[in-house]
């Protein structure tokens, strides 16, 4: 009996995983863009690693990751443009890029590494940039009236 309750916890526990919610950001072209991600930091054995990636979050780790933090700080960044600019030692972990730029959309994974098996928190993100709008004024005439 306990090899089948053990095979049933451990298909569930692979058929589950992390949950992974989805969140759109919308920029525009030469806009900084921030991409939100926080988790909960109560004291200082909360801080853990982080990484955000392009593409939806695999099972492990981020695929093409752009940019890594210890919990603490900065350990890896791919491109000066990728930024993490808030209190990384407080959980708020959210991604800046900098000048976005239409090659820029797509989805972006940020995942916490929290201990144990399939704890991490997954968040996939779809970011749209946008052409700047072109706001043009339509052209007035104006005309005086002179009186002697």
């Amino acid at each position: 009996m306990l090899p089948y309750t053990c095979l049933n916890w451990a298909l569930l526990v692979l058929f589950t995983g992390s949950t992974v919610s989805e969140l759109a950001v919308i920029g525009e072209v030469g806009q900084d863009v921030t991409v939100p991600c926080h988790y909960n930091v109560q004291g200082s054995n909360d801080i853990t690693s982080m990484c955000w990636g392009r593409d939806r979050c695999p099972n492990s780790k981020c695929s093409q990751p752009i940019i890594w933090t210890d919990g603490w700080r900065v350990t890896e960044q791919h491109s000066s443009r990728y930024q993490l600019k808030g209190q990384v030692w407080r959980g708020d972990v959210s991604l800046t890029i900098l000048s976005a730029r239409e090659a820029d959309s797509g989805i972006y994974c940020c995942r916490v590494e929290i201990p144990g098996l399939f704890n991490d928190q997954l968040i996939n993100h779809k970011v749209v940039i946008k052409k700047a709008r072109i706001t043009t004024a339509s052209p007035h005439t104006y005309t005086s009236e002179q009186t002697s």
